[in-house]
C-alpha cells in the first residue's frame, strides 16, 4: 500500500484533503449517521475533520491511483502499440492507404510520437 502523493481526496459534502496530509482516518462509532462516518487527521492539525465517506473508501482513494492517471498510462501504451504496428506497413499499402482513403500513415506516426514525447 502507498499514499497518493498530493492527489485530493474527497471527505464528502465538498471537503477534500491532500492525500499525503492524512495521519489517520478513524471510524466515528458514537453519533454515527449521516454526514458522520469517520474522522480523518491531517498533520499539523490538532483536530480532526468530520468526514461524510466511511473510512474504507476514503483509505481505498488515499492508495489507490487515480482513474485518470491510470486511464493515461493505457492510452499512452495503446500509442505506443500502435506506432510499433504502424512502423511494419510497407511503403506500397502506405501509399495505397494516401491514395485511395486519405489515410496518411506518416503523418500519423509524426502525431503519435509527438503525443508520445509531450506525455
Amino acid at each position: 500500500m502507498r499514499i497518493q502523493s498530493s492527489i485530493l481526496v474527497p471527505l464528502g459534502f465538498g471537503k477534500y484533503v491532500r492525500s499525503d496530509q492524512v495521519t489517520a482516518v478513524i471510524p466515528i462509532e458514537q453519533e454515527r449517521g449521516p454526514g458522520r462516518r469517520s474522522f480523518v487527521c491531517l498533520l499539523g492539525q490538532p483536530e480532526p475533520i468530520v468526514a461524510s465517506r466511511a473510512e474504507e473508501s476514503i483509505v481505498r482513494d488515499l492508495v489507490q491511483e487515480p482513474r485518470e492517471v491510470t486511464q493515461a498510462r493505457q492510452q499512452q501504451q495503446i500509442l505506443s502499440d500502435l506506432l510499433s504496428d504502424l512502423g511494419n506497413v510497407n511503403p506500397t499499402v502506405r501509399r495505397i492507404a494516401r491514395d485511395e482513403s486519405s489515410l496518411d500513415i506518416d503523418r500519423l506516426e509524426r502525431r503519435i510520437r509527438e503525443v508520445l514525447e509531450e506525455g
